[in-house]
């Protein structure tokens, strides 16, 4: 199956009508049919890069659209800037603060033994666990 194919597929699979500016940012983000973590930034510039010129605010509309349908899941880093996670079932995240970047962590050994009491009147839709790392300074023990 070729990108474009692929990209098509997983728009249509949602119910989403695959328009120019969608495929384009889908290829990008699910054409080789691996799971990434992206920005709406980091996707702006690689869609730039590639000839395809689609503005920030359309990426950020883009993405949410994504999102709403299941697509992506959204994880908030420090309120002001998200990822955007092709992979979609619950799983943690190391973010590795030197390069900001973020990748899946494995979840096999995550255990939640319990949660804190929920408001009355309300429910947990999703925990998001990311387990933020950087290198040791020389000298210092982990």
């Amino acid at each position: 199956m070729t990108p474009s194919e692929r990209s098509a597929r997983w728009l249509q699979g949602a119910g989403l009508r695959p328009t120019r500016q969608r495929l384009a940012l889908a290829e990008f983000l699910v054409g080789d049919g691996k799971d990434r973590h992206v920005t709406a930034e980091s996707l702006h510039t690689a869609s730039r890069a590639s000839g395809s010129p689609v503005s920030l605010a359309t990426v950020y509309n883009t993405l949410r659209a994504f999102c709403e349908a299941g697509l992506l899941s959204e994880i908030a880093m420090d309120g002001n800037k998200s990822y955007f996670d092709t992979r979609t079932d619950d799983h943690p995240h190391y973010f590795w603060e030197e390069s900001g970047q973020l990748t899946d962590a494995p979840k096999d050994d995550l255990r939640f033994h319990s949660l804190p009491p929920v408001p009355e009147g309300m429910e947990i839709t999703k925990v998001d666990v990311v387990i933020r790392m950087r290198k040791v300074s020389p000298g210092k023990r982990a």
